[in-house]
């Protein structure tokens, strides 16, 4: 057996443990694994340190270094996550509902964990605590594959999380990292159907498309966001712009940020200078379509950036009729991710949230708060494009399933 089946064996064995385990239990352990943060953060700051040495030696742009970058503050958020993972309500064992039928069967659908999940993602080593502490809230072990520019970050976190499992006598298997960083180690993992109930990859276009072709596991699709923000013709130019430089600028690396900004032609001329007045200031780079470039300065856009996920301050910019062809574009680029609308008009309001067919829709709000914390989710595995099983922030229900339970007495089919 491989160093990696073996890891998955124990992860399976550990998953028949917590789907028995109590809720106390758990949120005991999630307390003793926020502790163990605390006490190890000088080792993971210091393991993080070398990483981002590392990726700016290898000249990693800003925008990625960020996602990768700990700091005391984030260390405070993942022992914050931890707590508000423990005031959440356990979901495993909830009923959703119960009826009797006419021959005296009393059936229930219950939730229950959905088993051994492998989670792939690249840098962001905050994910390695999310993942680990909402998997485990809601009975799953997990197996992590952290991509090579964060193994120290993360093999120092899970280290901390392990010997908090330790303490409230947690068996070994409930959360494991892959340390081999090789793409042939990935393969490996998609393969493994025997250990893994589910795989849900957290990245870039590239690292979803290549799981989501390869794996026999059944996979959740998340991360990519190209994220659009429309402009309507009745919106107020400064909370505009205000919303479109928290959602680009705020943290530019994130799945959640905005891509694309489409304005309509009734407004471009006199909302566009402003716009990009505004930007340049905080140097983001517009690509804009013919038309946007005449009213402001921007470099010209190629087809290709309407689809790209830039990750940096980068922002393309095009002019549309009206609110049906910044439909249309969204439709057609989208990731499907997250989209806004800024406007006063409340009919257009509503044909936006109802015409959109993307995980989240907003009017008149930065689409940076697609997230699991900001849903009151407490955290999220990530944010799911697709519509099976789960949409959206990926958070702890979405982590269970469900089973039916019968209650006879003795009953047979006639």
């Amino acid at each position: 057996m491989s160093v990696l089946r073996a890891k998955g064996s124990r992860v399976l064995e550990a998953s028949k443990m917590l789907r028995l385990a109590s809720t106390d239990s758990k949120n005991a352990a999630l307390k003793a694994i926020a502790k163990a943060i605390e006490d190890n953060r000088k080792s993971i700051l210091k393991a993080n340190s070398d990483d981002v040495s590392t990726a700016r030696s290898k000249g990693i742009r800003e925008s990625l270094v960020d996602r990768l970058s700990l700091n005391s503050s984030r260390i405070d958020g993942m022992i914050k996550a931890c707590h508000d993972v423990m005031l959440l309500n356990d979901p495993v064992g909830e009923v959703d509902v119960t009826w009797v039928q006419k021959d005296g069967l009393r059936i229930s659908r219950e939730r229950v964990p959905l088993g051994a999940i492998g989670i792939i993602y690249e840098s962001r080593p905050n994910v390695t605590v999310d993942a680990s502490i909402l998997a485990f809230k809601a009975g799953n072990s997990v197996l992590l594959k952290g991509g090579s520019d964060a193994l120290n970050s993360n093999k120092a976190i899970v280290m901390a999380i392990n010997s908090g499992l330790s303490i409230a006598g947690l068996p070994e298997g409930c959360v494991e990292l892959i340390e081999d960083t090789s793409r042939e180690a990935v393969s490996e993992m998609l393969k493994m159907r025997e250990y893994l109930s589910l795989i849900i990859p957290r990245g870039g276009a590239g690292l979803i498309k290549f799981v989501v072709e390869n794996s026999t596991v059944p996979v959740i699709e998340t991360g990519t966001g190209n994220c659009h923000i429309y402009v309507d013709h009745s919106a107020d130019f400064a909370k505009s712009i205000d919303i479109i430089v928290n959602a680009k600028t705020q943290r530019p690396g994130t799945c959640n940020a905005v891509e694309t900004v489409l304005v309509h032609e009734k407004i471009a001329g006199a909302f566009l200078p402003q716009l990009q007045g505004v930007l340049s200031k905080l140097r983001v780079e517009l690509r804009g379509c013919e038309r946007s470039r005449k009213y402001a300065e921007m470099l010209p856009a190629i087809e290709e950036d309407f689809y790209m996920e830039f990750l940096d301050l980068i922002m393309a910019v095009k002019v549309v009729k009206d609110v049906h062809e910044a439909i249309d574009h969204i439709e057609r680029y989208s990731s499907h991710h997250s989209e806004a609308i800024l406007t006063e008009d409340y009919s257009n309001a509503r044909y936006f949230l109802n015409a959109i067919d993307s995980a989240v829709v907003y009017v008149n709000a930065s689409t940076r708060f697609t997230d699991g914390g900001e849903f009151g989710f407490g955290s999220e595995i990530g944010i799911s494009t697709q519509k099976l099983h789960a949409r959206g922030p990926f958070g702890l229900r979405e982590l269970t399933s469900y089973k039916y339970t019968v209650l006879g007495d003795y009953q047979v089919r006639e």
